[in-house]
């Protein structure tokens, strides 16, 4: 009778490896669990976040501080962090301009609801960075990705949105579709959805122009909403062009096009979009571009700047439904400027590049070694391995791909080794403060623990 294994490895070694490294991990951290008892009943299931209780550890990490490409948790670790706060942190924790840019701003206000100089000098470096788009900023990613669609519906006059099955967009209730035997649904664990989102989107599948072509006839799409590269997932890249198809069919079908880069802006300066010289009509990125301060920005090219504002021209007043209090607040302005200008730079882009290629290079020589039926993948700084053979080429098979038993015990084993990655996929971000040794540490780990699940 064959066994079912995932990626490769038989149910009871992967379970012997996770009981293994959960010990391992809570006979460490005594004082993390004290704290943990005492303090975290006021929280709904003892966490600020419910996603917190995606990471694999029996509890979670209490950090106490983090600097650079490092995090010390309470009981005094110090752990090399390839995760850095799932891009948020992806220049490294705190980068030193943005910290004192904060400092700064907060001896004049944190928030009044008016613009500052900096706002001004911002901008011109998200022209100079991302191309001339007219920009608009958001607390987060999800509410950029919101207001975008809202200009999209509104100069398109349009209802729908198409999204890529398995698409990862923040929380947007729009992109939470999926294809069941070819047929757009909502995605399950959606909590407390009352509404029918087929209404409002269409799914398609990644790398399948004919598919879009289809999605579009029916005349009702006014935005494709997409990543340049699939991620949150098992990661899949854009077959070669696939996104050119994109640019010609949203402009034949009278559909706009939204890149969103908030995970792909590791792709290099400027994201993927500016690296790959793609034409998005709207334009996404969050987590990182204020060096962790909660910031997302969005562009308009300038014809679709031309028609929101003949639209806004007619529009009754009243609520927009775009924009929150505190978005662009000066605190904001004074990171991102920072962070712009000082951090985001072509020379930080050179080190995490040559550091993610060490950092791939090596993961994909143990693979092999091991005889893993693996697969590394790497967009600029972002380095994923999948435990699984490759390429994949949508979301399907990123789907399938996913051994989330296996990858579950593989994160705790790296993180007993000294090594955090990103709870919720397999991937791994190179800061500018990213250190060989560290990257050469992370592979060791690695290395060791593919001998535990191969060895025969």
């Amino acid at each position: 009778m064959s066994i079912t294994t995932e990626g490769g490895v038989s149910p009871a070694r992967i379970a012997a490896l996770a009981a293994r490294e959960s010990e391992i991990y809570a006979s460490a951290r005594p004082k993390t669990r004290a704290a943990l008892a005492a303090g975290s009943g006021a929280f709904l299931d003892g966490v600020p976040m419910h996603w917190m209780r995606d990471w694999p550890q029996p509890f979670p990490m209490l950090v106490a501080r983090a600097q650079g490409a490092v995090i010390e948790d309470l009981d005094g670790h110090v752990i090399d962090d390839f995760c850095l706060g799932d891009t948020g942190s992806m220049f490294g924790h705190s980068p030193a301009p943005v910290a004192a840019a904060i400092i700064e701003q907060a001896g004049r206000g944190l928030t009044y609801m008016l613009p500052t100089q900096a706002a001004l000098e911002a901008g011109a470096l998200l022209a100079e960075r991302f191309g001339p788009m007219l920009w608009q900023i958001a607390t987060t990613a999800t509410d950029a990705n919101r207001f975008a669609l809202r200009v999209a519906r509104a100069v398109t006059g349009r209802p729908r949105v198409l999204v890529f099955d398995g698409c990862y967009h923040g929380t947007v209730d729009d992109a939470m579709v999926c294809l069941d035997d070819g047929r757009t649904v909502a995605r399950p664990g959606l909590v407390g959805q009352v509404a029918d989102l087929t209404d409002l989107a269409v799914a398609a599948t990644f790398n399948d122009l004919a598919s879009v072509e289809a999605a579009l006839a029916a005349g009702d799409v006014a935005a494709i909403l997409t990543e340049p590269v699939m991620t949150n997932s098992c990661m899949v890249l854009p077959e070669p062009g696939f996104h050119a198809g994109l640019r010609d069919l949203a402009t034949r079908h009278g559909a706009l096009l939204i890149i969103d880069e908030t995970h792909s802006i590791s792709s290099g300066l400027g994201g993927y979009t500016r690296t790959h010289g793609l034409q998005p009509d709207i334009f996404v990125v969050g987590k990182c571009v204020a060096g962790g301060v909660p910031t997302a920005v969005w562009g308009l090219s300038p014809d679709v700047a031309d028609r929101f504002r003949a639209y806004d021209a007619t529009r009754a007043p009243g609520h927009s439904g775009m924009g929150t209090t505190l978005s662009a607040n000066p605190l904001q302005f004074a990171a991102l400027v920072a962070t712009l200008r000082h951090v985001m730079t072509p020379e930080s882009y050179a080190r995490m590049e040559a550091g993610a290629a060490q950092l791939c290079a090596g993961l994909t020589k143990a693979v092999t070694a091991h005889g893993a039926p693996w697969h590394v993948l790497r967009v600029g700084a972002r380095v994923e391995f999948i435990c699984a053979p490759g390429p994949l080429k949508n979301g399907t098979d990123a789907a399938r791909a996913h051994a989330p038993a296996l990858e579950a015990a593989v994160h705790q084993a790296l993180l007993n080794r000294g090594c955090l990655i990103a709870p919720f996929h397999n991937m791994m971000l190179i800061s500018p403060q990213t250190s060989s040794d560290q990257i050469d540490r992370l592979i060791e780990a690695f290395d060791a623990v593919l001998g535990q699940l191969f060895e025969t």
